[in-house]
């Protein structure tokens, strides 16, 4: 046997004696008649291989190599990633990946005076999730129409209004639809002065939170009846991933049909790339595609999701950091860059 071999045989002896009998490394030394030092090495050198994983299970544990990694990939200025271990369906890994969100925000600094925020499942569980006193005296205005269209009402102002209540702040909300019929209609609500200042008030938001659509039958806006899932079944075959803020996007991060956007009610996609706080959470398999136009076309600045979407992130081997336009690699952007290159 060569010494690698033995080495190796040593250290899943070491590790099983260390982790699963709970010896320490001198009882360990003892009973292999090695140095303390030698026995250290041997427990180091396991986890380098990858003889011995090491996962914390809690529901609110982070994934902190890999936020890391997304940091850099996509130079997002934040990432927060939790644990799929133990999850049962997809709406639990949503809540605790909302959880998640409400942690960040609870503790992000400076707190934002004015935050701009979307609607749907995903948003209403961060609002249930936030803790009472998160912040004190923030102004939350809806950054995209909401007003359901479906008998079973809407959650979109709700959620606003819950996330300012339990910051002891003002809630201003949209109360009409997410998409209109006509463009004329359209223009001529938001020339409104009520809706007018709301639409001000988010255009000019300390930071944004917001979630990400998928882009099928179970889309927010279907089930709101804004649209048919033959309507949505179109737009995919026009190249749509997922909706954000109520714009269907491709995996470019632009809108995949023009007329439909145009009568979109809220915030351009634009305004959340010259954020300097433009949080993104998303969860589950089924928005992987959206979530990657979000962090390669730089809608967000932040990302909060779990560690199955982050794995699909980084497992686009480079093409998830290429140019949707032109399919070549490029650097990752901070958001002082990106920002820079579009000021007048």
């Amino acid at each position: 046997m060569s010494p690698s071999d033995t080495d190796e045989l040593l250290s899943v002896r070491a590790s099983e004696m260390y982790y699963d009998e709970n010896l320490t490394q001198d009882e360990i030394g003892t009973a292999l008649h090695l140095t303390r030092w030698k026995v250290g090495r041997l427990l180091a050198q396991a986890r380098a291989q990858g003889i011995v994983r090491i996962e914390i299970v809690h529901p609110r544990a982070r994934r902190v190599l890999v936020e890391r990694e997304l940091r850099e990939r996509f130079g997002l200025r934040d990432v927060v990633v939790v644990s799929s271990a133990g999850v049962a369906d997809d709406a639990e890994l949503q809540r605790r990946v909302a959880q998640a969100a409400a942690d960040f925000l609870t503790a992000l600094r400076p707190v934002p005076p004015t935050l701009g925020v979307s609607w749907g499942r995903t948003m209403s569980d961060v609002a249930a999730c936030l803790p009472i006193g998160w912040a004190r005296g923030v102004g939350v205005v809806q950054i995209n129409g909401g007003l359901s269209l479906t008998p079973s009402g809407s959650a979109a102002a709700a959620t606003a209004m819950t996330i300012a209540q339990k910051a002891a702040g003002s809630a201003h909300v949209l109360p009409i639809p997410a998409i209109l019929e006509h463009v004329e209609t359209k223009r001529g609500i938001e020339r409104d002065r009520a809706v007018a200042g709301v639409l001000d008030r988010a255009a000019h938001a300390s930071a944004y939170l917001f979630s990400a659509g998928v882009a099928n039958e179970n889309s927010a806006l279907v089930v709101s009846g804004y649209l048919t899932p033959a309507d949505v079944d179109a737009l995919v075959a026009k190249g749509a991933v997922g909706d954000v803020v109520g714009r269907f996007i491709g995996a470019d991060g632009k809108p995949v049909d023009a007329e439909l956007d145009s009568r979109t009610v809220g915030l351009g996609l634009d305004a959340l790339r010259h954020a300097d706080t433009a949080i993104a959470v998303v969860a589950g398999a089924g928005k992987h595609p959206v979530a990657r136009a979000l962090v390669t076309s730089r809608i967000c600045t932040v990302l909060v999701t779990d560690d199955q979407t982050a794995s699909f992130l980084l497992g686009q081997d480079g093409a998830a950091d290429s140019d949707p336009q032109r399919g070549e690699a490029k650097p990752a952007e901070t958001r002082t860059e990106r920002t820079r290159e579009v000021a007048p």
